[in-house]
């Protein structure tokens, strides 16, 4: 690990120019390149006090032995030089995207003295016109199927074409229609040009002009009574018409845009692009990174745009390009693309219509595709098992975790505090087990408080079950995670509904009380964990070790994941255990903490909705939503309504004196009895909104 002190440049010695900046190793490779306004302050930063910078930054810079920069003359050539020496260097700290598989795409190849239609995938070659790219390559053929009627282009290889010439004889295609055969001659090499070009034309957009030529010919050959031939004209339009319903029309004003939506966490994020020419989809696709460099959005917006216009030209980059957030340097980024096609590019975030809409759909699929790349392993049986053993290895544990539990503690600034517990087994998420808790003990933010009361009242449940049932078989486990709680025979009195802890997605349950099956079997908090996971660092892990130890629980394992930097910590431990990033353990304890968040966050933003819709006017007979919204509006809140007297109510318009009896009467029954007071700060809590109604 190098002292960056030890080659950090002399003050002064660093140009206030624009410019690109490289990192190079002991080694002299290039770790990472960077581009500036302003070289001087950015590369200065580089050198402040390590503790103050962001964690993957200070890898980089310790990495690091050397620092060397290049000015230029403005901020579109420092955009292209850091774009150019990204793709030749391929440093290892910057965000790098990766396809996430070879997209196919329409090609002609108008740089043959006949071109062709095919598929091609991989690099982009000059003189060839592009269209997609497509999702299969089965689709561009249905596509091109169609198309032939109307536009015979050849689609055969260059040894077809060679051998069709030599022999005189065309292929299958050019006996029933669909090649003009120029292999033979039946049409001029300019003729078949003309063909292609106007397949090319048809496949940009500019599909009216040929639909309703088609469809005049047709009208034209029948009344000449040249029937069939109006009939194969009429075949034709059909086939082009199938052909553009392929591709659903979602921009009215037939827009030529690529929108790029992120999708991204600590580690990782996905981006998705939808190509949208004269209004239609015409192809999509996905990246997915690693998120090596202390990157935001924005910065992941850029490099997206690197790489999608870095080899472009002219028509590839569209009019309007439309992103989740807009680059640092938006200028110059908007420049750099309208240089790239010649004509000046619209880069912005759509804020209403149609294109806000697409935006959204996007989006979605940008988290799809990133939940995707995080899960598709779970499907593989022995990814899995030697994820469970990466885990068991690097936690010193005799056996293989097969049940893990994840909690997680949410909250909104100290309110409506609760937990999540998630389970997976085997690797696997099993939502039947889920359960949601109410902190109970005490009121306020203590997120190490709260972890030792959860992990203490579950452990407490699993002891006293095993005290009452002493050994027991393991239960079906079949039950839907999202249908209702089971509904057999219920020995003694049935419990009282008790939100303090709720079964997955199911009703929830009393704390105190378990349903039983006609066998006794228990079937909740019975079947211990080898390995109990909480979301958080060093006191998270040591609040859930003391919950068990003070049950005088000792054959559970316990650890954290901490989300900064994605360490293990485990109890007792000064220094955690650091997975490596491509490690499948790391990958399965990410994903039951995230599951265990998702799970806490959705029951905490559940019961803060509910509060707030909560309020006294709520038990006023006949008091719609709307007069209620007219008379906090009137009054400002709650608490200078109750103070009103009932002729100050009846001013606030469409409320009746018998209307403001019930107002004053059921506020007066809800004054609260004596000020509320913060218990963590002894403060008075003023009754300032009343909930919101």
């Amino acid at each position: 690990m190098a002292d960056p002190s030890s080659y950090r440049p002399k003050p002064g010695q660093i140009p206030d120019s624009p410019g690109v900046y490289k990192f190079r190793d002991e080694h002299r490779r290039v770790i990472y390149v960077g581009k500036a306004k302003n070289l001087r302050q950015r590369v200065a930063n580089y050198f402040q006090d390590l503790a103050n910078l962001h964690p993957r930054t200070r890898t980089m810079v310790t990495t690091a032995a050397s620092v060397e920069w290049t000015v230029v003359s403005t901020e579109v050539e420092a955009l292209q030089l850091e774009y150019s020496w990204i793709k030749e260097f391929d440093p290892r700290f910057n965000v790098k995207y990766r396809d996430d598989k070879s997209y196919p795409y329409l090609a002609v190849t108008l740089n043959e003295e006949f071109p062709r239609v095919q598929v091609m995938r991989g690099a982009k070659k000059k003189g060839v016109r592009y269209f997609g790219p497509y999702g299969h390559a089965w689709a561009i053929r249905e596509t091109v199927d169609l198309m032939l009627r109307v536009f015979p282009v050849r689609t055969c290889s260059a040894g077809v074409f060679k051998n069709a010439a030599r022999t005189g004889r065309p292929c299958l295609l050019g006996y029933i229609g669909k090649c003009s055969a120029p292999c033979v001659g039946r049409v001029t090499p300019e003729e078949h040009r003309e063909l292609a070009e106007d397949f090319c034309d048809f496949m940009a957009g500019r599909t009216g002009t040929y639909i309703r030529r088609l469809e005049k010919d047709m009208m034209q050959a029948a009344e000449e009574m040249e029937y069939e031939r109006a009939a194969r004209l009429r075949d034709d339009a059909g086939a082009l018409k199938r052909a553009m319903e392929k591709s659903a029309v979602v921009l009215a004003d037939a827009t030529d845009a690529d929108l790029i939506a992120v999708a991204e966490d600590e580690l990782e994020a996905a981006l998705q692009i939808f190509h949208v020419r004269g209004g239609r989809v015409r192809g999509q696709r996905g990246w997915v990174t690693d998120k090596v460099e202390a990157v935001d959005t924005s910065g992941l917006v850029e490099h997206a745009l690197q790489q999608l216009y870095g080899e472009e030209r002219g028509d590839a980059v569209p009019k309007e390009v439309l992103v989740p957030a807009l680059p640092e340097d938006t200028e110059a980024v908007s420049q750099w693309l309208a240089e790239r096609r010649g004509s000046q590019v619209s880069l912005r975030i759509p804020q209403r219509g149609d294109k806000k809409d697409l935006m959204a759909t996007v989006q979605r699929n940008a988290q799809q595709a990133l939940g995707l790349h995080k899960t598709k392993r779970a499907s593989d049986l022995t990814t899995r098992s030697r994820a469970l053993e990466e885990i068991a290895e690097a936690l010193g544990l005799d056996t293989a975790p097969l049940r893990i539990e994840c909690y997680d503690i949410s909250h909104l600034q100290g309110d409506d505090v609760v937990a999540s517990m998630v389970v997976f087994e085997d690797g696997l998420a099993r939502k039947s087990e889920y359960r949601r808790f109410q902190i109970k003990g005490f009121e306020g933010q203590d997120d190490v408080r709260s972890m030792h009361e959860v992990i203490g009242r579950r452990f407490k449940r699993y002891l006293q079950e095993k005290e009452r049932t002493g050994e027991w078989e393991e239960q079906p486990t079949d039950t839907p995670a999202d249908g209702p709680a089971p509904t057999g025979p219920v020995p003694g009195p049935v419990p009282a509904a008790d939100p303090a802890v709720g079964a997955g997605e199911q009703t929830p349950l009393a704390e105190d009380s378990e349903p039983r099956e006609d066998d006794g079997r228990p079937k909740r908090f019975a079947y211990p964990p080898q390995l109990v996971v909480v979301d958080g660092g060093q006191p998270q892990v040591a609040a859930a070790k003391r919950a068990l130890d003070e049950l005088g629980i000792d054959d559970i394992a316990v650890c954290g994941l901490a989300k900064r930097l994605e360490e293990v910590w485990l109890p007792d431990d000064d220094d955690p255990v650091v997975l490596p990033r491509s490690s499948e353990g790391l990958y399965l304890l990410q994903r039951v903490r995230d599951e265990a968040h998702r799970f806490a966050i959705t029951y905490q933003r559940a019961k803060r909705a509910k509060r707030i819709r909560t309020s006294p006017l709520d038990d006023v007979s006949g008091l719609g939503e709307t007069r209620k919204q007219a008379l906090i509006k009137h009054f400002g809140s709650v608490k200078k309504l109750r103070q009103a007297t009932i002729d100050e109510i009846c001013e606030v318009p469409g409320i009746g004196r018998r209307t403001a009896e019930s107002v004053a009467a059921a506020l007066a029954s809800t004054a609260p009895a004596a000020p509320a007071v913060n218990t963590a700060t002894g403060e008075i809590i003023e009754e300032d909104d009343g909930g919101s109604s």
